[in-house]
């Protein structure tokens, strides 16, 4: 299998590494090899958080600038901090304002790369459904929607089911669900 690199990335508390489980489980659930790297930084005090993963045959754990496939980012300014990562044509999923996103600075940039970027308000959407906590799972479903990348949506939604404890499990999979919902829409 060809390389896929994701590049996840937020703010501290925003659950970058629970994401990065969650996509890594769903690799090794499928048989495929992984490998993958954390920068925490600042993470306790709100600062930025980026995670590599590599799903496929890969001898180094960091995706270098211009290589990624995925960048999936929890909040928008940091979706603009790790867009370097990108390869022309990557795909970039971020919780943003839809109607706002991408600014307008940055998309003659994307456009020249190619890459396709989709925005979520996911944040608003676990918080309407009682779990603004779940942000990252919101992002994890609406990438999903666009069925992009080795890794479906029945897959990532087996592991959140999987790994969710049993007090969350209901609520995991109704955002889950949801937000999938969301990013069906947009197709």
């Amino acid at each position: 299998m060809k390389t896929v690199n994701y590049v996840l990335g937020g703010l501290g508390g925003q659950g970058i590494l629970f994401m990065t489980k969650i996509f890594a489980t769903t690799a090794l659930n499928k048989g495929y090899n992984i490998l993958g790297a954390e920068t925490h930084g600042m993470a306790q005090r709100g600062g930025s958080v980026v995670s590599h993963l590599r799903i496929g045959d890969t001898k180094s754990s960091l995706i270098r600038a211009g290589s990624a496939d995925f960048l999936i980012s929890m909040d928008e300014s940091e979706a603009y901090r790790y867009l370097p990562y990108l390869k022309k044509g990557g795909k970039l999923f971020a919780n943003a304002l839809v109607d706002a996103f991408p600014d307008k600075r940055v998309a003659a940039f994307l456009e020249k790369m190619q890459i396709e970027s989709r925005a979520m308000e996911a944040s608003k959407t676990a918080m309407e459904l009682g779990s603004p906590k779940s942000t990252n799972l919101a992002m994890i479903a609406f990438y999903s929607a666009f069925g992009q990348g080795p890794l479906s949506a029945d897959d990532l939604r087996a592991t959140v089911d999987t790994i969710s404890p049993g007090s969350f499990k209901e609520k995991n999979l109704k955002i889950f669900d949801t937000c999938y919902g969301v990013g069906k829409k947009m197709i």
